[in-house]
């Protein structure tokens, strides 16, 4: 797999993502955008990448910090993300960006089928996907896994043109039942095609392997593997116009 330190800017911010793609594929593949979770780009979510990449698509990981801004990883995440999640502009523009920085990319290298276009994101990366379906980009899919649902700035009937997959466990403490609630009025309300499977007993961060910190965040390897097989059925069933 090779992996490339992709450079951009938005309003002014050095950002710098990853596109991982098989250099032995030689057909054009669709383009699929990682949103990462609050840790930003890591080794972690290169790794995921590549899994998810495979020789199926052209991945791009999403920098939605900046060079040197991303967290250390002893924060409180919540409280580091809290400008960025309260500021629905700036987290829409940078998830805009690096899905035309992935398409760009894919273009320049010809290896990317820029009329297949999904992304899935973790946690705070599941809420930037589906912010990206919320500023109406021409994307097929967007899959939020273990995603923060809950927005300041909902869409409106008509803004969403992609379909959207939640995959969340029931337990999780970050987006409770409450924020599932609103997301689902939300979707209903711009009119969207929208899909959600939750998992019973499920905490936050499930597909994370080792994670075990009860009740916030625990790994759950069959969520895990049945969330990923309903994803890929997903995202080709949207590119295939099934949704």
């Amino acid at each position: 797999m090779k992996v490339e330190s992709i450079e951009h800017s938005v309003s002014g911010l050095g950002c710098c993502g990853m596109l991982v793609y098989d250099d032995s594929v030689k057909t054009r593949r669709p383009l699929l955008l990682v949103a990462p979770n609050w840790l930003g780009v890591t080794d972690n979510v290169i790794e995921r990448a590549k899994t998810l990449a495979g020789s199926r698509y052209v991945a791009f990981v999403a920098d939605m910090f900046g060079v040197g801004k991303r967290p250390k990883g002893t924060e409180n995440p919540m409280e580091f993300l809290k400008p960025l999640m309260e500021d629905a502009r700036i987290c829409r523009e940078r998830i805009v960006a690096a899905c035309e920085t992935m398409t760009k990319e894919a273009v320049a290298r010809d290896i990317g089928d820029t009329s297949r276009r999904a992304a899935i994101g973790y946690c705070f990366g599941g809420h930037n996907v589906i912010d990206l379906a919320r500023t109406g980009a021409d994307v097929a899919a967007v899959v939020s896994v273990h995603g923060v649902l809950a927005t300041p700035a909902p869409a409106r009937k008509g803004d969403i043109k992609a379909a959207i997959l939640v995959l969340h466990g029931a337990a999780d403490p970050v987006s409770p039942k409450a924020h599932r609630d609103m997301f689902e009025a939300e979707m209903d309300a711009a009119g969207a095609r929208w899909y959600s499977l939750t998992f019973g007993n499920v905490a936050h961060a499930y597909t994370d392997v080792g994670v075990n910190n009860p009740p916030v965040a625990v790994y759950d390897e069959p969520a895990t593997r049945h969330g990923y097989t309903l994803a890929h059925g997903f995202i080709e069933d949207a590119f295939a116009g099934k949704l």
